[in-house]
């Protein structure tokens, strides 16, 4: 690695400690910690929520789904932007009205203490799983484009993280991540810049080649919307569905609406965000389209296109930018996870109402957590590596319906939820193994979830008139 591209490196490294260490002296309740003592500006959170959940995953493998095929990635994002109004509608209001810090106290108030630890454990396990999974898939990435080894990689990217997610909560990772997204869509617009710069042509003209091979196609007409995931209805109403289900039920996603000053303001930052990830995607995908001009559609490694570029051909300062934002899409989700499993065990969990310490203390638990899950599997653990993957897509289903129940005006028993969300999880794992498209997935889980509730209910109730 250059000089200047480690120093780029190096000073946005540094930079990002000291400010959570001068940011942290200003946390002094629980509530500053975990949200900002809910006074951040809607557009910060608006930003932060894109970069929470965009990984380096996404900044490496979008650009390969344009670089091997076409843009009908995009038809998920017109999904997302319908599921963030749903959210908007029927979701912010009820956290902001009964004032929660972890929305799985609306389960507690509606349900008991018991269905809201049950949520809890299934959101924890999800994350963990979830996050310390798509962690180690980062650092492979990371590995290629910076040279560093996977464990050196997962270290550094995890120590920087814990010191600045420690010192500064959930305000200093959303400033942060305001940055880290502004970063690495400079990072995507200079890849395509040099690109042009390189060919002496515009944009269009450039360009002019994929359009007629139709490798801008956003909309796929297939019939088979149940088996084919990119068939355009299958894809919107499955985007829709994901991002109702993970802005509106995961905590991590959630917390960044709750840290906003006002009920309109989380409105403005979730919805806001639909259009920003819709904009983002296009970027990503444009990256990928010159890519393929650029390559002249040669065959290369999966994932790696993106990754290939910027090693092999971006030039000295530059390159270090995009290290800087690879980095940055790897630290915006992993702070994120750290706080918001924190949170959710010292509110769900432990009972304590204002202990500053102990939730440091819980970051810190839980940062070592994903930091190991990291260390212990390697890429040849394709199995563990795909459920880690795909584990919110068996569990939201479940999660959504029980939020969906919690609406009705009737009295469950216990037992018929918690029998709803097992049923519920273990359903849509059999259903992977039927050929149906994962978009449905949550709108299944969330019917056997509601389906199995009622069921099992009645029978309660029937056999204690007996």
């Amino acid at each position: 690695m250059h000089l200047i591209d480690l120093s780029i490196i190096i000073i946005f490294l540094v930079g990002l400690i000291s400010f959570g260490i001068i940011q942290g002296r200003k946390n002094s309740s629980i509530e500053d910690y975990f949200l900002g003592g809910r006074d951040l500006p809607w557009w910060t959170a608006m930003f932060s929520i894109v970069a929470t959940e965009t990984s380096v995953l996404t900044f490496i493998s979008i650009p390969g789904l344009a670089y091997t095929k076409d843009w009908f990635f995009l038809q998920l994002a017109f999904g997302y932007i319908f599921g963030r109004i749903f959210v908007s509608i029927f979701m912010l209001p009820v956290y902001f009205k009964d004032g929660v810090i972890s929305i799985y106290e609306v389960i507690g108030k509606r349900f008991g203490v018991m269905m809201q630890r049950f949520s809890s454990f299934i959101f924890l396990v999800t994350r963990v799983l979830a996050d310390g999974i798509r962690f180690l898939a980062t650092a492979v990435i990371v590995q290629v484009i910076t040279g560093w080894s996977i464990p050196v990689s997962v270290m550094i990217v995890g120590f920087v993280t814990i010191i600045y997610s420690l010192s500064g909560g959930i305000k200093t990772i959303i400033l942060i991540d305001s940055f880290q997204f502004v970063l690495y869509i400079v990072g995507g617009l200079l890849s395509i810049g040099y690109i042009l710069y390189l060919s002496d042509q515009s944009f269009f003209e450039y360009l002019a080649p994929a359009i007629e091979q139709g490798k801008l196609n956003v909309f796929n007409f297939d019939s088979n919307i149940f088996t084919n995931p990119w068939s355009a209805f299958s894809a919107i109403f499955g985007g829709m569905l994901l991002s109702f289900s993970s802005h509106g039920i995961d905590y991590m996603m959630v917390q960044r609406s709750l840290s906003c000053r006002s009920l309109s303001d989380a409105k403005k930052a979730m919805l806001g965000s639909g259009i920003v990830v819709f904009v983002q995607f296009t970027v990503f995908l444009l990256v990928g389209t010159f890519l393929y001009l650029y390559y002249n559609g040669i065959e290369m490694q999966k994932d790696r296109e993106f990754a290939t570029y910027i090693v092999n051909v971006l030039p000295v300062g530059i390159k270090g930018i995009l290290l800087a934002g690879v980095l940055s899409a790897a630290m915006s989700t992993l702070s994120s996870s750290i706080n918001s499993l924190a949170s959710s065990t010292l509110i769900d969990w432990y009972k304590k109402s204002d202990n500053l310490r102990l939730s440091k203390l819980f970051s810190f638990i839980w940062a070592i957590v994903l930091i190991g899950i990291a260390l212990i599997f390697d890429e040849g653990d394709k199995a563990i590596v795909i459920v880690g993957l795909q584990i919110a897509s068996f569990t939201y289903g479940a999660l959504l319906g029980l939020f969906v129940l919690s609406r009705v005006d009737r009295d469950f028993h216990p037992v018929s939820l918690i029998e709803g969300l097992i049923m519920s999880i273990g359903f849509t794992l059999l259903l992977k193994q039927t050929g149906l498209a994962w978009t449905f997935f949550i709108a299944s889980g969330v019917i056997i979830n509601i389906a199995t509730v009622f069921t099992v209910d009645c029978l309660i109730k029937k056999i204690q008139r007996l």
